[in-house]
């Protein structure tokens, strides 16, 4: 009896040993498994972080492409303007002046910020183009924008554009002078014939001057 009590304790303890080293090895895995499920969410945390400020840094670059572009841009617009006026001037310096006429006094100045030709300014105009097609020679038309000093010097330099323009698409719709024989140039404020403290004086400076050239 004792003989069969005793093998079965050693038969159960046996059995014992052979189960603890399982579920110690499953507990193992487990935590193993745990693990590396933990250092995956933080790679890929990781990842989107790094997705995000490469993302950011895209935006970024971007944006001081497009800045420097603009920048780019605005400083060959400058220069093709300064590059027109540059050449209008030498032209004019070579050329003999035959007319000068200004549309600046009282009946024919411009308006504030307008770049309308009044009734006085297109019979002057009108005058001007006869002198020009009678005249039996080729010539050189060169048509000055002029502004006051009120509002921003960008500003006036398109307004005196403007007024220039208006002359010269006027002798050439209505005077009939081709746009191959005149050029615009603008010159904004830069050029006052009077002081722009005063509002007589403002107005004189809104005006356009036209040199015949030959």
């Amino acid at each position: 009896m004792r003989n069969r009590w005793s093998m079965t304790l050693v038969g159960m303890l046996a059995l014992t040993l052979l189960i603890a080293p399982g579920c110690v090895t499953n507990k193992k895995f487990d935590g193993s498994v745990e693990d590396a499920d933990s250092r995956m969410v933080a790679v890929e945390s990781a990842i989107e972080v790094n997705d995000k400020q490469i993302g950011d840094l895209k935006k970024d670059t971007d944006r001081r492409i497009d800045s420097a572009e603009d920048q780019a841009n605005q400083a060959l617009d400058v220069g093709n303007k300064a590059m027109s006026a540059a050449e209008a001037a030498a032209k004019a310096a070579q050329g003999k002046l035959i007319w000068k006429v200004t549309l600046t006094d009282d009946k024919v100045r411009f308006p504030f910020g307008r770049a309308e030709l009044s009734s006085d300014a297109i019979a002057i105009l009108d005058d001007l183009a006869q002198k020009i097609k009678t005249y039996g020679k080729a010539l050189y038309v060169e048509v000055e924008g002029h502004t006051d000093n009120v509002g921003p010097e960008t500003y006036n330099e398109d307004l005196a554009q403007m007024r220039a323009m208006a002359v010269r698409d006027y002798l050439n719709q209505n005077g009939g002078i081709p746009l191959h024989a005149m050029n615009t140039i603008s010159l904004g404020e830069s050029h006052p014939v009077a002081d722009n403290s005063s509002g007589d004086g403002r107005a004189q400076n809104r005006r356009v001057v036209v040199r015949v050239l030959e």
